[in-house]
C-alpha cells in the first residue's frame, strides 16, 4: 500500500511539472520574467549569479537578459541641450588644467589660425550655444594654442581642433581698387544710417558733394573738418579733387561717412599711407549709433518721474 502510494504522488509531481512547462513556454515575457524570479528566490542566486552561470555553461540565457538591459549613453551630456558643445568644453578645461605649466610663446610668434566665430560653431554643430559660454571656452583654446610648438601634446591639438576653420588664411588677400582710365579712384565710407561714395583724382583742391561745393553742403564747420579730415591731415588739400555722393543720415553721419570715403580712396593712390590714415582713425568704422528708445520710457533709458499719487 505504500508503495502504491509512493508511485501516485510521483506520477502527480510528474503531472504538475510537465503542466508547468507547458505554462512556461507559453507564456508572455511578463509571466517569464515571474517564473525566472521565483526561480531565483528558490535556488538562491541573484540575477549576476545567474548571468555568470549562463555564459560559464554557455547557455542562451545571456540573450534573454540583454534584451531588458537598460541603455546608457555614451557620453554625460547627453540629456543637456548643448551636448557636443559641453563635451568640448569639458575637454578643453581638463587640457588647461593639465598643460597650465607648459611654457608658451608670443601672439605673433604662434601659427595663425581662423577660430570659427558663435554663428560657425552653431552651423558646424547644429547647437545653439550662448555666446558668454563660447567666448569663455574659446579663449581657453587661445591659451592652449600658444603652447611651444616643440612641447604640443597631441591631445591638446586633438582638442582644439573643433574650433578651427578649415580655410588658408594665407591664401586670404585684399581685393585691390584699380584706379581708372580718367585716373579717378573710388572709396565707400559708412557711418550710423549714411552711406558716402567719394571719387578722387589728382587735382587743385575742389570739392562737390551732390553736386554742391562743400560751404553748401555742410553748414557746420566742424563737419566740413571732419569731411576732409584724411586730406587735411596728411596736408593732401590742394592735391586732390573730391566729388561724392552722401545719402541717409543727419550731417554728423554724413560728414563722418564721407571722411572715411575719401581716406579709402586716397589710400588707392598712396598705398604707404595706409598706417597714417588708420592712426588718424580715417579707415575704423565706427560702430556706434542711437540707441532705440524703448516702450515706456522718454527716451532710450530716461523714464519718466515716478509720483506717488
Amino acid at each position: 500500500m505504500s508503495s502504491l502510494r509512493y508511485g501516485s504522488r510521483c506520477l502527480r509531481e510528474f503531472r504538475a511539472t510537465t503542466v508547468r512547462q507547458q505554462q512556461r513556454s507559453s507564456a508572455t515575457p511578463q509571466t517569464r520574467r515571474a517564473f525566472s524570479s521565483t526561480a531565483r528566490r528558490r535556488n538562491g542566486l541573484d540575477g549576476m549569479q545567474r548571468l555568470e552561470q549562463a555564459v560559464d555553461h554557455g547557455s542562451t540565457a545571456s540573450s534573454s537578459k540583454v534584451a531588458y538591459a537598460r541603455p546608457v549613453p555614451v557620453s554625460p551630456s547627453y540629456f543637456s541641450r548643448h551636448a557636443r558643445f559641453n563635451d568640448s568644453f569639458v575637454i578643453v578645461q581638463d587640457l588647461a588644467r593639465k598643460y597650465a605649466r607648459l611654457p608658451t610663446v608670443a601672439p605673433n610668434q604662434a601659427e595663425r589660425v581662423a577660430w570659427k566665430t558663435k554663428e560657425h560653431y552653431r552651423l558646424s554643430m547644429g547647437e545653439s550655444v550662448k555666446a558668454r559660454d563660447y567666448t569663455t571656452c574659446l579663449a581657453l583654446v587661445k591659451r592652449l594654442h600658444l603652447i611651444h610648438p616643440d612641447l604640443m601634446p597631441e591631445e591638446v591639438q586633438d582638442g582644439i581642433q573643433a574650433f578651427k576653420r578649415d580655410i588658408n588664411i594665407y591664401l586670404n588677400t585684399t581685393k585691390p581698387i584699380p584706379i581708372d582710365k580718367f585716373g579717378r579712384s573710388h572709396g565707400v565710407g559708412r557711418r550710423k544710417s549714411s552711406v558716402a561714395r567719394a571719387w578722387l583724382v589728382e587735382g587743385t583742391g575742389e570739392v562737390l558733394i551732390n553736386g554742391k561745393p562743400l560751404n553748401d553742403a555742410f553748414a557746420r564747420v566742424h563737419d566740413r573738418e571732419s569731411a576732409l579730415w584724411g586730406l587735411k591731415v596728411l596736408d593732401r588739400t590742394d592735391k586732390y579733387n573730391v566729388w561724392a555722393h552722401v545719402e541717409g543720415g543727419g550731417t554728423t553721419g554724413q560728414a563722418e561717412a564721407l571722411a572715411m570715403a575719401i581716406a579709402k580712396a586716397l589710400m588707392v593712390h598712396e598705398p604707404a599711407l595706409k598706417t597714417p590714415l588708420r592712426k588718424a582713425g580715417c579707415l575704423t568704422r565706427d560702430f556706434r549709433s542711437v540707441e532705440r528708445k524703448k516702450p515706456g520710457h522718454v527716451k532710450a533709458r530716461k523714464m519718466p518721474a515716478w509720483v506717488k499719487r
